[in-house]
């Protein structure tokens, strides 16, 4: 709805309803999408999609935790299923920032996402974790409404919301399109409650786990992300595109293409994501070579 103005513009320069066809997507419909949809659509056909999830796609886990496990907790799930990208929830800012400076500690990549952070640190922590370059992001459900990030192997609830409907919408983000994903839930005495009234919701009881069944894979090692960001210091203002940051390392500088990953091209910067084995080789190249003919700044996110 932030962009309502933005939106009559639009339409005030497109023909009148009658000479157009308008379609109108919307994930959710609240009353005030209801009136944009009155105002701009005739004699619309509207289309519904059930919601829900399913548990044979997703099976979600939950675990009885004290307050002084619930961090420590975070870091044996990670290490016992060993999902290559996870999206941890958490109800407030400094429970982001705490987990965040805890996995830290325990060698695990990890970025937090809330409502603090300004649009350019947020667009950084996305792309690095859209292209595999974090293992772990930590949000709260302000700053996590609307995520889609493509085969999301996991999602923690640290804490466990106080709507049932947020509870489904963090869970949404992993086994989407037909993918199978996992849920973990850290839940205290004190919300007992919140998960009753989940189950009603969900009308099923819940998976209950002991955090002592939570091992660490024998011999497996740290847990990294497969992927390195890099940042180009230029973008399309400088008309750089995907092609000429790949065609730089593969054929400039001998990579094989399978060791580059998603490039995103923004307008004053480039986000490129390389195998981690060859990031140090990727970025001592370019920043010694040329991009499109240029020689541009590179630096290791």
């Amino acid at each position: 709805m932030g962009f309502a103005d933005e939106i009559g513009a639009i339409a005030q320069q497109c023909p009148p309803p009658g000479r157009r066809q308008t379609l109108l997507f919307s994930a959710t419909y609240p009353e005030g999408v209801a009136q944009l949809a009155a105002r701009y659509l005739r004699e619309p056909v509207e289309v519904r999609l059930p919601e829900g999830h399913a548990p044979d796609l997703v099976p979600e886990r939950r675990y009885e935790v004290t307050e002084d496990q619930r961090l420590h907790a975070v870091g044996l799930l990670l290490n016992h299923f060993r999902p290559e990208s996870t999206l941890a929830f958490c109800n407030t800012k400094q429970q982001c920032h705490d987990l965040v400076a805890v996995l830290k500690a325990q060698g695990l990549s990890a970025l937090e996402l809330h409502g603090d952070l300004e649009q350019r640190e947020r667009d950084q922590v996305l792309v690095q974790f859209a292209n595999r370059s974090c293992s772990v992001l930590v949000a709260t459900d302000v700053a996590a409404r609307g995520l889609d990030i493509h085969k999301l192997e996991a999602v923690i609830n640290v804490d466990i919301a106080s709507d049932p409907q947020v509870h489904t919408h963090r869970i949404g983000r992993t086994g989407r399109a037909g993918e199978s994903g996992r849920v973990f839930s850290l839940v205290s005495l004190d919300e007992m409650g919140r998960i009753g009234r989940i189950e009603a919701d969900q009308g099923r009881e819940s998976e209950w786990h002991k955090l002592t069944e939570l091992k660490a894979a024998e011999g497996a090692g740290a847990l990294h992300p497969p992927m390195v960001t890099l940042q180009l210091a230029g973008g399309r203002k400088e008309k750089i595109r995907a092609g000429d940051v790949l065609g730089a390392l593969t054929k400039d500088l001998g990579l094989e293409a399978a060791a580059v990953g998603r490039i995103d091209v923004n307008d004053f910067s480039t986000y490129v994501a390389v195998q981690r084995e060859v990031a140090d080789r990727a970025l001592r190249g370019l920043n010694a070579g040329k991009v499109k003919g240029r020689s541009v700044k590179v630096r290791r996110l």
